[in-house]
């Protein structure tokens, strides 16, 4: 069974920075991870993904401000924000998906962290 807990969330300046970290038990480094956000009243969305093989995937309005690593020894899934926006305000979660590549089906979540970017 899955086990995913982030943490790391909290309140930052617009401009700071924060790193987001995943535990994850049950899972294989075959497996393709990703970090997603939902705001208030918005879809989830995909904010970085992070293939078997170390492919990954940013969401435009994250590039050059984000980065994900995973380290599949540890079992750990890291997500790295610097520059941080107001509108980067939302629950993250972390997730695993049912194959190697990040364009595929979510099969765990974990329960969200929180963060918060004042302006």
């Amino acid at each position: 069974q899955v086990q995913l807990v982030e943490s790391g969330g909290g309140l930052v300046q617009a401009g700071g920075s924060l790193r987001l970290s995943c535990a994850a038990s049950g899972i294989f480094s075959i497996n393709a991870m990703g970090w997603f956000r939902q705001a208030p009243e918005k879809e989830r969305e995909l904010v970085a993904g992070i293939s078997s093989g170390g492919k990954t995937y940013y969401k435009n309005s994250v590039k050059g401000r984000f980065t994900i690593s995973r380290d599949n020894v540890k079992n750990t899934l890291a997500l790295q924000m610097n520059s941080l926006k107001p509108e980067d305000t939302a629950m993250y979660y972390c997730a695993t998906f049912d194959g190697s590549s990040f364009i595929g089906t979510v099969d765990a979540w974990g329960p969200g962290t929180l963060v918060t970017v004042s302006s």
